[in-house]
């Protein structure tokens, strides 16, 4: 298995040996369990499926029990597929954690970052404001944004105002500080994309 599913905690900080302060981000990975298998026969790809977060009956569709029901697994709230190079190793219903990460120096985590709304050019990329002095009223706004009359129109892709974050953020090469095989936890250095309680991708560099 290559990768996990897990919940961000939040942000702390650990001390090394030398007494080093290193901020990390505390991840909940797991538990989670083994929900189907896609097979090169079937759907032309080797993965499975796995399922992360306890969702209630009540909340779940027919179509979705059905799905559990026959992975004979409760009802889990995220689901998530991983590239694995045995699929007997992971028989559906198994159930497995962060020390499946015990050996891991460095992951690559994706997340879908936190949605900021409708965001003007400064806040969104980052550009410099207008000078504020002599009557001037190009104080926040983009400025020119397209050539003269040749070509005429304004090309795609042009940093303008729009919707600023909730988008799917890949972080790569996260050191792993340390992992916590009984709490299922593993702490990451540095920040990680989304907000407290978001789902995270945790996949092994």
């Amino acid at each position: 298995m290559n990768g996990i599913l897990a919940k961000k905690l939040g942000m702390t900080q650990v001390f090394t040996e030398q007494g080093e302060s290193v901020p990390v981000t505390v991840l909940e990975a797991g538990p989670c369990v083994v929900v189907s298998h896609k097979t090169i026969d079937k759907e032309g790809y080797k993965a499975v499926q796995v399922g992360f977060g306890l969702k209630k009956e009540s909340r779940s569709n027919k179509a979705e029990m059905g799905h559990f029901n026959k992975a004979g697994v409760s009802p889990r709230e995220h689901l998530a597929e991983f590239d694995v190079v045995d699929l007997d190793a992971w028989p559906v219903g198994k159930e497995f954690g962060a020390a499946d990460f015990a050996d891991v120096k460095q992951v690559n985590v994706s997340g879908i970052s936190k949605g900021r709304g409708f965001a003007g050019t400064i806040k969104r990329h980052n550009f410099h404001s207008g000078p504020r002095s002599h009557g001037t009223h190009n104080i926040r706004e983009p400025g020119s944004i397209s050539a003269n009359s040749y070509p005429g129109r304004v090309f795609p892709g042009k940093k303008m105002a729009g919707q600023y974050g909730n988008k799917k953020v890949t972080v790569k090469h996260l050191q792993v500080i340390k992992v916590d095989g009984e709490k299922n936890l593993i702490f990451v250095r540095g920040a990680v994309p989304g907000p407290k309680n978001g789902v995270i991708v945790v996949r092994k560099d």
